[in-house]
Formats: C-alpha cells, structure tokens, sequence
C-alpha cells in the first residue's frame, strides 16, 4: 500500500447514491459538503441506468441493453470476445497512449448524467482527492445469469469478462479524473454488498480464495494505475476475505455491525498495521427511522464504542484513529432528499467534531 493516505484521518467520503433528481442540486450537495473528498454520486432516480448493476456494463461482450441475461449465443460472440481481449490486453499493457481504446469503455451520459459535471468540481486545484466507484465483481457475476438463468460466476469465461469489464471502467474513471486534475488521487470505492452472503448457503460452491483472487486483480488494475482501491460492504461480512484482498480502505455499516468487526480483530490489526484504512459508515442510511432520530451526540458515543471494540481486542487506539475515515452506512439512493441532505451533512459534522476531539489529543 503505497498511497499517502496520511492526510485522510478523520476525512468524510460518501457512499455513491443520492435520490436527488436535479443534477445540480446533487453536485452542490457534494461542492458544499465533502471539500476534501468530492464524489461522483449516483442519480438512481434519474435513470435506471444508473442502478449500480446497470451502470457498468456498456461495452461488455455478450450483454446487450434490451436483454436480462447475458447472451453467449449470438453470431458474434467470439469475435466481440477476442477483440474485448485485445482491448483490455492494450490498456493493461500501456499501449493506449491515447485512450482511444479505453474510451470504448467509457461510462456514458446515458448511464451516469453526474459524472461530467462531478470532474468540474475536480478541475479544481483545491482538489487532492476525489472518489467514484464499481459494482464488486462478485455481486456483479452473481447476480448477472446466462440464458439458463445460471449465475455467471460458475462460467469461467463471463466471470473473467465481468472483471475485465470493471477493471476498464475503474480504469476508464481514473484516467478521466486525472486529466481533470493531474494531482490528485482517485479513491475507487468496490461495492460489494454479496460478500456478505459469502459462505451461507446461497453461495456454498463459492470458495473465499476465487472471492479473493477477484477483488485482489481489480484491486491491483486500480493501484497500478496510481489510485486508492476500497471495498464496500454494507452487510454483516467475514472480513478476512476484504482485509487480505490487497485493498486500501474497508468500509462497512459500522451503524450496525462494528462489534462483528472486532470478531476479526487479527486481521483487522495485521490491515492496519500496512497502512490500510478503516472507513465507518456510522450514519445509518439503511434505518430511516434511526436517521429521523439521529443526533450528533449519538454518532459520537457511536463511534467511540465502535473503536472500543477494537482496543478490547488489542489494536492501539491510535493506530486505529490514524487510519479511520467517516462515511454513511451505504447509499443514500432510497431515502427522501431531506432525509439523505440530512445524513450527509451529519457524515461531515462528524468527522469535523472527531478530527477536533483527536488528531491534537493522540
């Protein structure tokens, strides 16, 4: 991990979604709110397009717009597969100095009505961060179905295709972030809410080596190409599997599940201890009840009992708030404006609050 993250601790990132339909208003939400960090956030309202399944498989060989699976039957399969191979193997090998391959692979404004305008707020020389993300392969090939209706992650060839598809469009999202602004740092956040059904018995025949291996190989397409690589998961997880992947950041529904963390505490330190961050989703998007309530006081007392689980289990304290960052508990897509304006202003407020409490105190 050799990203310089230092100046990260405490920051506040966000979780994708909003339910905003004026794109403006959207991009003000994110100018006005998360400085350091800005990010591309996701207009689900807008577009079904923009449903995070949906929005990264333009360009993919045998998926097409009208179709609900995924066809490996028609006339010109194997060709629109091999010349994808070749695309890919120009990318990865740094032969598209131009990026005209890669611009096949592009997220378009049909699929994402946001993301121009979010590189506007990047162009910003203000600007040392900035945040997009993925659908996470596994959720990805495990929700996808050939035309048998069987899980694309059992066919080795769509499975391989799925991943090559999201290591271009992360790929395709730093290369454009970095034109905007040559200095700053991508963060590509993997959204992977399936890892949490990792090992019941939906997906028994799914070995945590091949989840594993998956994460680790987009993982390393993003950090080879000079940006910071996150997972997401906004469900109870086995974290082993995240924390040894070779990502950066591991962020999670800390709202609900920090005790299930420390469960994995040994690996969590051995994360730690690399240089990998912790990213809590302490303000709760997925309980709107629990959000119409919410107070700063509440976040506070809830992160601190989060780290509490952690010290009991012999991680230092300060080796954990050097590497945390604050994020809602997942997307804001399925709430109300009001309620999710609500949950992003308390993500900030907090990190402001804990960076003050902190970073002169340890």
């Amino acid at each position: 991990m050799t990203a310089d993250l230092s100046k990260l601790r405490l920051e506040c990132i966000a979780i994708g979604s909003v339910p905003h339909k004026d794109t403006g208003k959207a991009m003000q939400l994110v100018k006005e709110n998360f400085t350091t960090v800005p990010f591309w956030p996701q207009m689900v309202k807008v577009s079904k397009n923009e449903d995070m399944i949906l929005q990264f498989l333009e360009g993919m060989p045998s998926f097409f717009s009208d179709k609900s699976f995924l066809d490996t039957d028609y006339e010109d399969f194997y060709e629109d597969l091999e010349n994808f191979y070749v695309d890919y193997e120009t990318v990865i090998s740094g032969s598209d100095e131009d990026n005209s391959v890669l611009a096949k692979y592009a997220i378009s404004d049909q699929a994402s009505c946001s993301f121009k305008p979010f590189l506007e707020i990047v162009k910003s020389p203000d600007v040392k961060y900035c945040k997009g993300q993925v659908v996470g392969p596994l959720t990805l090939s495990t929700t996808l179905v050939d035309k048998d209706g069987r899980c694309a992650i059992y066919d080795e060839t769509l499975k391989d295709v799925i991943l090559k598809t999201l290591s271009l469009k992360a790929l395709w999202q730093i290369k454009s972030m970095k034109s905007a602004n040559p200095n700053v740092l991508p963060v590509i956040f993997i959204d992977e809410p399936s890892i949490s059904q990792l090992g019941t018995s939906a997906y028994v025949t799914i070995s945590e080596n091949s989840v594993r291996s998956m994460l680790e190989e987009l993982s390393n397409v993003i950090q080879s190409a000079g940006a910071v690589s996150a997972i997401h998961c906004c469900g109870k997880c086995d974290w082993k599997v995240p924390a040894q992947s070779g990502v950066n950041m591991l962020n999670f529904d800390a709202y609900s599940f920090s005790e299930n963390l420390s469960v994995y505490s040994n690996y969590i330190k051995e994360f730690l201890s690399s240089g990998g961050k912790i990213v809590w989703g302490l303000v709760p998007t997925l309980d709107k009840d629990a959000l119409e309530s919410l107070t700063i006081d509440i976040l506070i007392d809830k992160f601190k009992s989060s780290v509490n689980y952690l010290t009991k289990k012999g991680i230092d304290e300060k080796l954990i708030i050097d590497n945390s960052l604050i994020s809602t508990s997942c997307g804001a897509g399925s709430l109300s404006e009001e309620l999710a304006e609500k949950a992003l202003r308390l993500t900030c407020e907090l990190s402001y609050i804990l960076k003050d409490q902190y970073i002169e105190v340890i």
